[in-house]
């Protein structure tokens, strides 16, 4: 999802699901890109700063992610 200063929350951002216990660990590790965004936060999602990331950072938590909630059939390692 993209989030575009979300009723006024300062991010511009993308909430991605993220795996069991990952969430905790990139807001611990780097709480200047990651946050719990609300809504889907406290279902493990998180948030990723875009304008505090790279390019290829990001492609590897969206693939991440997309591997989280596509079907079996779409699935590519």
């Amino acid at each position: 999802m993209f989030a575009n200063n979300h009723h006024n929350d300062g991010h511009i951002a993308v909430w991605l699901p993220a795996s069991p216990g990952n969430q905790a660990a990139l807001i611990h590790n780097s709480p200047q890109i990651f946050f719990k965004p609300p809504y889907v936060g406290v279902k493990g999602w998180v948030g990723i700063e875009l304008d505090a990331i790279g390019d290829e950072d990001l492609a590897v938590h969206i693939c991440d992610a997309w591997k989280l909630v596509a079907p079996m059939t779409l699935k590519v390692n």
